[in-house]
């Protein structure tokens, strides 16, 4: 007999994209016969990006639906669930770190269950791994399949056996899955899912399926939902955001007009992530640069500033498009902040083409980035360039980036001394409990004295000190 819960990820199928248009489905709780999680606790770890971070309150949304409680220590807990990344292999040997530690906490109470999901799952090589290697995961499930979470657990609890559903597909949209979000105040918010760009160093695109745009109505009315429960700031999620809307076949609707009407709407703070520049539009920096509640910080990933290396990565587009991208929108956005991503080590990656990375980074003016040391994930075709260049050459081309990415960040600190700024107040600082943090629109980290009743809100402060991490502020009075 077939086991229709044990389908193992394809990597042939992941890579397929057709043209035919999203389904959208509602979800529809599965009725069980009592609370799967009455009297139980489940704990959950989140790698990677903000989108996890999204799939991880959804995660938690669906298991608090069914009576499970939420715990921080992972010894109390009856269910652990890894919500895991792949873009990166540090990301995971962390998770395949933990699962080895859960092995004897699984001896110890034979009835914990261990679950695995997000992306990681949806690389074949990893699945073969976990089915060989950790027996003590009872569920692996992927970035598609995150609604049916409660019915594989009502699987594995109920027939004690374990449940491998990883579909490679290109996926669908499901509404209404219920979140239990992690903030009162700030909220990530799905406009699309997928990747269509295959840039040759990235195995997104085959984790998260196809480019597919959750329609503008139900965008806005998450929103307004938010806006009624007191939310404060919103951030928009998708892997290329600026590609928003383009998959629609029965509208013309695009992420400029999406802007437009959310900056109607009365929320104080719009954020996006992430960008990708061959799409960053004319059209999308008008909408920006109208202000409102559409904040003034960009965050547009660059990889590199070499055309020989950006053509290798299939980034399409030029060194001199992306700078003159960046010049439309400081001609546009007065003040505006502006950070990247750099991948530093690319295979064929040359002094020369390095040094065209450094140059774009003094042009284009950067106040933060991401950067990192090229890491090959299988599957991708940059997994199989050959490389010549030693990890130590890579490093210390790394520690020159980064030189002047901080002079960059410290520059862009700078330019908020002695300046009145708005901030969100987050709470207690992670580097000093005796002070408070927060966020600028320009997406700049603030420590201050204050009282914890402030977090939560929008309030005037002073900087009074700017580091090359942070600022210091103090509370306006009178």
């Amino acid at each position: 007999m077939e086991d229709k819960l044990f389908n193992k990820p394809i990597l042939k199928d992941a890579r397929k994209r057709s043209k035919t248009e999203t389904t959208v489905l509602e979800y529809s709780p599965t009725a069980f016969d009592s609370l799967l999680g009455d009297r139980k606790r489940y704990c959950i770890q989140t790698h990677g990006c903000q989108a996890n971070v999204a799939d991880s309150e959804k995660i938690k949304g669906l298991l608090e639906s069914q009576g499970f409680k939420e715990t921080f220590v992972e010894e109390e807990a009856d269910l652990i669930i890894i919500n895991t990344c792949a873009i990166r292999e540090n990301a995971e040997k962390k998770v395949f770190g933990e699962l080895g530690r859960y092995k004897s906490m699984k001896l110890k109470n034979p009835d914990l269950i261990v679950a695995v999901g997000g992306c990681m799952p949806q690389e074949e090589v990893i699945v073969e791994r976990l089915l060989k290697t950790y027996k003590q995961v009872d569920i692996i499930f992927g970035t598609h399949n995150l609604h049916k979470l409660l019915e594989y657990l009502n699987v594995v609890m109920k027939e004690k056996r374990r449940v491998v559903e990883v579909m490679s597909v290109e996926g669908d949209i499901v509404e209404d899955v219920p979140s239990a979000r992690d903030s009162r105040f700030k909220a990530w918010v799905n406009i699309m899912f997928g990747c269509d760009e295959f840039c040759t160093y990235c195995i997104v695109p085959y984790t998260r399926g196809k480019e597919r745009s959750r329609l503008p109505e139900h965008i806005i009315a998450e929103v307004k939902s938010l806006i009624e429960l007191g939310y404060k700031e919103v951030t928009l999620l998708g892997q290329n955001v600026n590609s928003y809307g383009l998959d629609f076949e029965s509208r013309e609707y695009r992420f400029s007009d999406l802007l437009q009407d959310l900056s109607q709407l009365d929320i104080p703070r719009i954020r996006f992530t992430t960008s990708h520049p061959k799409d960053f539009s004319s059209e999308i920096i008008d909408s920006l640069s109208k202000g409102h509640n559409l904040m003034p910080y960009i965050h547009l990933p660059v990889q590199s500033g070499s055309n020989k290396i950006l053509k290798a990565m299939n980034r399409k587009y030029t060194k001199e498009s992306y700078l003159k991208t960046v010049q439309e929108i400081k001609n546009k956005i007065p003040g505006v902040s502006l950070t990247t991503d750099i991948i530093v080590g690319f295979p064929g990656e040359t002094e020369e083409d390095f040094l065209e990375t450094l140059d774009l980074v003094e042009k284009a003016g950067f106040e933060g980035a991401y950067t990192f040391v090229f890491s090959p994930r299988s599957g991708t075709p940059a997994a199989k360039l050959e490389d010549f260049t030693l990890m130590e050459d890579k490093k210390k081309r790394l520690y020159r980036l980064n030189k002047i990415i901080n002079d960059g960040f410290k520059r862009g600190n700078l330019r908020f001394l002695n300046k009145t700024v708005e901030v969100l107040v987050e709470g207690h600082s992670k580097t000093n409990e005796m002070m408070l943090s927060g966020y600028t629109k320009h997406n700049k980290l603030v420590h201050f004295q204050g009282d914890m009743n402030l977090v939560g809100s929008l309030i005037e402060l002073k900087i009074i000190d700017a580091k090359t991490w942070s600022l210091t502020g103090e509370i306006l009075h009178g």
